[in-house]
């Protein structure tokens, strides 16, 4: 629950320009400077917690309708995974976009293939498109992945009921 409350107080912090600032987290045994200091090139734990913020932060602002921004926030990321991949690709269907939208899915699906979140958002995006067979095709493999009494799967199923899928 803590994550939820500082992941939303970072997105609401950055839609209002306030800052925003935690602390990286810090093995027991590790010493501090090592969140300092990073030798060229390599991976600390400062940027994994900015990573970490960054993604979450672009998520709150996806989900409350703040897509430019959720993008903005989201290209931020140093780290391209499946998750940032489908938010930016949820935000740039939501902004109209359904083909590049189409791109960021099939990335994030590249990385992680039972990544359902992405499938159902795809599935979502070929509605949009009038694609319905290839929708049904995402809602069987969420199936496959996660079974059908996943939230992914029955959202899905949700949407495809709407058009007479």
């Amino acid at each position: 629950m803590s994550k939820l409350l500082i992941a939303a107080a970072a997105a609401a912090s950055l839609t209002l320009g306030l800052s925003f600032v935690s602390s990286p987290v810090v093995a027991k045994d590790e010493p501090k400077e090592t969140t300092k200091k990073c030798p060229k090139g390599k991976k600390c734990l400062k940027d994994e917690a900015n990573d970490s913020e960054i993604y979450h932060s672009g998520y709150w602002l996806a989900r409350t309708g703040q897509y430019a921004a959720a993008i903005d926030m989201l290209n931020k990321s140093a780290v391209k995974d499946e998750r940032v991949l489908t938010y930016i690709g949820f935000a740039t269907r939501k902004l109209g976009d359904h083909d590049n939208a189409m791109g960021f899915y099939t990335r994030a699906l590249a990385m992680n293939p039972n990544y359902t979140v992405a499938r159902a958002y795809m599935g979502e995006a070929f509605i949009a498109k009038g694609e319905l067979a290839k929708a049904k095709e995402q809602l069987a493999e969420i199936g496959i992945r996660c079974g059908v009494t996943c939230a992914e799967y029955n959202e899905l199923k949700v949407e495809l009921a709407k058009v007479g899928g």
